[in-house]
């Protein structure tokens, strides 16, 4: 049986939320990294557009509802307004397909705290975004673990939305400290970042917060991390026994269990979910495609996959396509979508 055949059976909702966009205003002052994604056919016309073509692939593979954020790169205040107002339209163009999480000025704590109100409160012109998407570090390297952010979490806090910390490119410290002079420039790139450098960035990001003790001063603040966990998963026993020994109030695993939630995001492969199955809570399991970098429909045959594996229940299954996104994020998906 096929995969579409397979879930129509049963005719399950689906939920992404690692899924991005490039908006106008970025275009129009270029980050250079995202420049290069150009050359790549295809991928640079599904990053900037948020309509048909978008929900074409969605369909493709049976996915109700797309959460979408921006992609990686420092904006201003300013920018950032305009890339969540013009996220907001699409969310109102198409309210049954699309949620949004918001834009932040990651510099300016202050600022980032009263853009994600204005997002997330359910007073910018009838549309509520579900929580926000940041890069793991801005540009200059800045990290969120200070009591200068305190005010976003706070706020986060205070909304009761989520914060997801998505990889984004290594700084130009990082670039010269791991400079490999015997393989090509975008082999480097790639080592640096997507191949593997940028997903154990978070994972060292998550384990500043704890240390700094965040998740002590705000035990109800809500963190997403994607591509099955960041690495912590796989680590996840070890970094408990040395975490132990810094004196935190709750455990790291108190917060892996109660503050952490984590999704799939383009990751096609069982071996690591079959790790994460093992010691995450099933309710922390979200499913996801990381639009446009991956294809709505390939997440669809590992969907399959997994359901003829027989790794997972029945109830499980919905909860990682639907059910635990839809719990964490508030979001309303008619069930006979």
């Amino acid at each position: 049986m096929s995969a579409q055949s397979l879930f129509r059976s049963v005719a399950r909702p689906i939920i992404t939320l690692e899924e991005h966009f490039l908006s106008r205003t970025a275009l129009a002052s270029p980050n250079a990294l995202n420049e290069k994604m150009r050359a790549i056919p295809g991928l640079f016309d599904g990053f900037t557009e948020l309509g048909p073509r978008r929900i074409a692939d969605m369909d493709a593979g049976q996915v109700t509802m797309q959460v979408i954020s921006h992609g990686p790169g420092d904006l201003s205040p300013s920018q950032c307004r305009d890339t969540n107002n013009q996220l907001a339209e699409a969310v109102r163009a198409y309210p049954s397909r699309f949620a949004g999480f918001a834009e932040l000025p990651m510099d300016e704590p202050q600022e980032a705290a009263t853009e994600l109100r204005r997002m997330c409160s359910g007073a910018f012109d009838g549309v509520r975004f579900v929580g926000a998407l940041v890069d793991s570090h801005t540009e200059s390297g800045l990290y969120y673990d200070g009591p200068e952010f305190d005010v976003l979490w706070d706020e986060a806090t205070k909304l009761d939305v989520p914060i997801y910390i998505h990889p984004t490119w290594p700084t130009q410290q990082l670039f010269k400290a791991y400079k490999f002079p015997r393989v090509p420039e975008d082999v480097n790139a790639a080592i640096l970042s997507f191949g593997f450098g940028w997903h154990s960035d978070v994972a060292v990001h998550i384990l500043r917060l704890y240390a700094s003790g965040v998740f002590d001063r705000f035990p109800n603040l809500k963190i997403i991390i994607g591509h099955m966990g960041e690495m912590i998963p796989y680590m996840l026993q070890r970094i408990e026994r040395v975490s132990s020994r810094w004196g935190k109030q709750r455990s790291f695993r108190e917060v892996w269990d109660n503050n952490l939630w984590l999704t799939t995001s383009g990751n096609w492969a069982l071996d690591p979910l079959a790790c994460i199955l093992r010691n995450t809570k099933h309710d922390r399991i979200m499913y996801s495609v990381d639009y446009p970098f991956a294809k709505s429909a390939d997440g669809l045959k590992w969907l399959e996959e997994l359901e003829e594996s027989g790794m997972v229940t029945a109830e499980v299954l919905e909860g990682i396509c639907w059910k635990n996104a839809a719990r964490l994020l508030k979001l309303n998906v008619d069930q006979a979508s």
